[in-house]
């Protein structure tokens, strides 16, 4: 082997195991290795797991050797974001006062990662209540970004971020209500795709209440990976049905093969943001790889983004404010409760009367968009519109609301609950930075195939690191 087995890809790890190449011991131990090396100055995982994972490792190892059938994530090392329920381990969301709220079941990703014969080898940090684009909480502490120990992880997925970037395994679970999978993406230079409401089932069994509505309809669970392939692999195992979730819908992962050349709608609006020249620069190249690959590219008007985004500051912050505020009040630092403050700021937040008017008027949003979808059935976008940010950009009310002007393509999607795909493209000013592809409901599958071919243009950014 040319390489350490950490820096694998999960595919190529499942190819070496289905050939005996080496064993599952192997690539468990040489991921912890690289954990227990790197994890230390990053803190990106903050519960460690290395002696569940060995004897996992040994088992599937004895499974394998009995001739049973490898399944899709058979022996693969994988991480789970702190806010899910993983079994008889604390599920914190970054809060000091839920440190030993012990999971009583498997949530339904970790269910199916564990079903499809993963390792899971350790928790990944998350800012309070999990709703900062950075990453740091009183309970675990902050997470660095490897790049750079200025630039932040993103969040509120940035532990998982950090980690995949850093080679800790190949995937790492993440959730995503306004840019959450895609905000550590960017920042770390790794590829995510948010998937589209209903694809990925979703349940805690130690929560003590249903989220709100809008909640359910905009949040989702995924994979970080530093492939594109891996994030397709991960993200069909996380698909798999689960009955508590009453959103998810059986629909085929794999849909049926458009007409070609795919229509790919590109825009460049930033609605009045400065958008950074290099990010328009990224999205021509990524524009130019799809063209050479087949597929039929037109720079066009696509529908706007802002009314979205504007309901997710309005409608959504209201069910937000009431769910959230009232814990960050009482048990969070002084630091997310300004964050929080700044949401309100930023916002033109409804009443009660005006929320019920808004959740009715969510059709009316995503109909645009499904129409212009059923004729380009994709559309490149920027993300984030400017460089990748410091760690403590969020602490003023300035940062804070630059960060959500350059992301506007980003808490849109989640609002509408459209599939969206995140692939790095290269470094600005030093770190990463990348586009953004959109794509009909339940067609997470073009989108892949898309930021694979920009991947391939590209390359793998994290490579960089090593």
């Amino acid at each position: 082997m040319s390489r350490p087995l950490w820096q694998y890809s999960a595919v190529a790890l499942r190819k070496g195991l289905s050939g005996k190449l080496f064993s599952v011991q192997d690539v468990v131990q040489s991921v912890l290795e690289r954990m227990h090396s790197a994890n230390p100055s990053l803190n990106a995982i903050v519960y460690d797991y290395s002696e569940q994972a060995m004897a996992a490792a040994r088992q599937a190892d004895s499974r394998l050797a009995r001739g049973e059938p490898q399944r899709s994530l058979e022996g693969i090392p994988v991480t789970v974001k702190v806010n899910v329920d993983y079994e008889g381990t604390p599920t914190t969301n970054g809060m000091t006062v839920m440190a030993d709220n012990t999971a009583p079941g498997h949530s339904p990703i970790v269910q199916n990662l564990l079903d499809a014969g993963a390792i899971i080898i350790g928790k990944t940090n998350t800012p309070e209540l999990s709703m900062r684009v950075t990453t740091d909480n009183p309970l675990h502490g902050r997470t660095k970004s490897p790049w750079d120990d200025r630039a932040s992880p993103g969040g509120s997925s940035g532990g998982a971020g950090a980690a995949c970037a850093a080679g800790i395994g190949p995937i790492h679970h993440g959730n995503d209500i306004a840019g959450s999978l895609r905000f550590p993406a960017s920042c770390c230079g790794c590829a995510t795709i948010k998937p589209g409401l209903g694809r990925v089932p979703a349940f805690n069994p130690s929560a003590l209440a249903e989220r709100g509505l809008l909640s359910q309809l905009m949040s989702v669970q995924g994979a970080i990976c530093r492939e594109v392939k891996d994030v397709r692999l991960a993200t069909q195992v996380m698909s798999q049905s689960d009955p508590r979730d009453p959103w998810w819908a059986p629909v085929p992962f794999f849909g049926p093969e458009p007409e070609a050349p795919i229509r790919v709608a590109m825009t460049k609006q930033a609605h009045g943001y400065p958008i950074h020249p290099e990010i328009v620069k990224s999205l021509d190249r990524a524009a130019a790889a799809l063209e050479a690959a087949g597929y039929q590219v037109e720079e066009v008007e696509v529908p706007s983004i802002k009314d979205a985004a504007k309901a997710w500051f309005s409608v959504a912050i209201l069910e937000i404010k009431e769910g959230l505020d009232p814990i960050a009040r009482e048990h969070g630092s002084q630091t997310i409760q300004n964050i929080f403050d700044y949401y309100y700021e930023m916002a033109e937040t409804v009443d009660y009367q005006g929320y019920m008017l808004g959740v009715g008027q969510r059709s009316g949003i995503i109909r645009p968009w499904n129409v212009f979808l059923s004729n380009y059935p994709l559309v490149l976008t920027p993300f984030l519109m400017r460089p990748t940010y410091d760690y403590d950009y969020d602490e003023s009310f300035d940062g804070c609301k630059d960060l959500f002007d350059s992301a506007i393509y980003s808490y849109g999607m989640n609002y509408m609950g459209l599939p969206a795909g995140f692939v790095p493209t290269g470094l600005i000013e030093d770190r990463p930075s990348g586009v953004q592809i959109v794509g009909q409901r339940f067609r997470e599958d073009l989108i892949l195939d898309a930021l694979e071919v920009i991947e391939q243009q590209s390359g793998v950014l994290t490579e960089q690191l090593w």
